[in-house]
């Protein structure tokens, strides 16, 4: 009996980690290809893989209130390396689950050292794979190399879809003046690997929100070059300038709302608006800046960011940035198994398939890596239960759920997407609104596990 040949997984981020871990799980030999450090992205910062370029969060852990905590809980009872780490590197975080990023990447990158079905390369896989690599798997993400890019625009024959990205500033915990600022999870809830005291706070009166917001309307911003001026935001994750562009009350009603918070240091006063600060590493040395990822130029981050009351020493471990992030108009360009319609050898997973966020994109590896080790084990592709949150990802990309308009055969308005409970079936017989989501979630896990078994 002839070996079976290897997959291949270009791409060692979130995604391509997961699909290649998956991949293995199954008995079938991967090759992860990852081009970094030959060649780095705008965005990276080092070599290691599944790194976490933005947030360190996967935001929401509670599987009965979240369709991204129900992620998180569908992805750990399919094994899942992603969540495995994440687990295991977790940081207070309130009702969030988030990790120390290095130990992070080192703990992926170390499981997949130690699987003896995966094989790393390091490079770049510039064009279209050789012909003879006949199962592949693109997770190269938001971030994909120009000429990869290039190979799958002319392959699809379809214009790619874009949006930008912004990347949060991080302080350095000693330079925040605990005189002002206070520990502080909203409403006091713990979440995984929390005390309920997990983040750190720092109130604005209402002169000073109303000088920041006028200070950020002021800044000085990120010149964009002309092939990128007419990319849109991505909703869930705007600068905070536009933000503020888009009303004056916009980022208290958002990253920057007072609720659910007491000022240790005054009682009786309640803040008018709350800067928010996560804690970023194991050691609690670093924190991020929640919601606040800009375009700003460094130095007038820095300028207006100390104008945030406890932050007016703030050290900074990182600047934000913003990236130009790129997608498929996947719903037109592929399968029921994400595989390309115009190139079956090649499947597409992550964030380059029109899903938003690090859980999100590790899900659509996992799904991937089991669909390609199933076709190469003369198996049919197993898509999970459309009523659970891996389901209504695979659907959102796919195009089997609601944006595709039957009578022009292609998709209309298609956008990345978070995982949502509006993309869930609808409960028969219909459920309260209160129990709703548990109800959801309830659905989706019991479908899961008769998926599984």
């Amino acid at each position: 009996m002839s070996e079976i040949k290897p997959i291949h997984v270009i791409g060692g981020g979130l995604a391509g980690s997961e699909a290649a871990w998956q991949i293995a799980r199954a008995g079938v030999r991967a090759m992860l290809h990852e081009m970094r450090p030959q060649r780095m992205t705008e965005a990276h910062q080092t070599e290691g893989l599944a790194e976490l370029v933005c947030s360190n969060s996967f935001r929401s852990d509670d599987a009965r209130a979240s369709a991204v905590g129900l992620l998180h809980e569908e992805m750990r009872r399919c094994g899942s390396l992603i969540m495995a780490a994440a687990d295991a590197n977790k940081v207070p975080a309130g009702g969030a689950l988030a990790m120390d990023r290095v130990a992070f990447s080192d703990h992926v990158s170390a499981a997949l050292a130690a699987e003896p079905l995966v094989e790393l390369a390091r490079g770049e896989v510039a064009g279209l794979p050789p012909e003879d690599w006949d199962n592949v798997i693109i997770a190269t993400g938001p971030l994909t190399s120009p000429d990869l890019t290039a190979a799958i625009a002319s392959l699809t024959g379809a214009e790619h879809l874009a949006f930008f990205d912004a990347i949060a500033p991080i302080v350095h915990a000693d330079s925040v003046n605990m005189e002002t600022a206070w520990f502080q999870s909203r409403y006091d809830k713990p979440g995984p690997g929390g005390t309920g005291k997990d983040y750190l706070n720092c109130p604005l009166s209402q002169a000073q929100y109303e000088a920041f917001i006028a200070a950020l309307l002021q800044g000085d911003v990120t010149e964009f070059h002309d092939w990128e001026k007419d990319t849109p935001y991505f909703d869930g994750c705007l600068p905070i300038e536009v933000m503020a562009e888009r009303g004056p009350e916009t980022l208290r009603y958002g990253p920057m709302k007072p609720v659910g918070l007491t000022n240790a240091h005054a009682p009786g006063v309640k803040p008018y608006a709350v800067v928010q600060l996560r804690q970023d590493n194991a050691q609690a040395t670093l924190y991020n800046l929640v919601g606040f990822q800009t375009k700003l130029k460094h130095g007038a981050q820095m300028q207006i960011l100390r104008t945030i009351p406890g932050l007016e020493q703030a050290r900074f471990a990182r600047m934000g940035g913003i990236h130009r992030n790129t997608f498929l108009n996947s719903p037109a360009l592929l399968d029921g198994s994400c595989r390309l319609t115009a190139q079956p050898r090649l499947r597409f997973a992550g964030q380059i398939t029109g899903v938003e966020g690090y859980v999100e994109s590790a899900a659509m590896g996992l799904l991937t890596g089991r669909f390609a080790a199933a076709e190469r084990l003369g198996r049919a592709p197993n898509p999970p239960p459309p009523t659970t949150s891996m389901g209504t990802l695979l659907g959102h990309v796919t195009g089997s759920a609601r944006h595709r308009d039957l009578k022009e055969g292609k998709t209309a308005d298609f956008q990345p997407m978070n995982a949502n409970f509006g993309l869930f079936p609808l409960l028969q017989p219909p459920v309260k609104k209160k129990q709703r989501k548990a109800a959801y979630a309830d659905r989706a896990l019991s479908d899961l596990t008769a998926w599984l078994a």
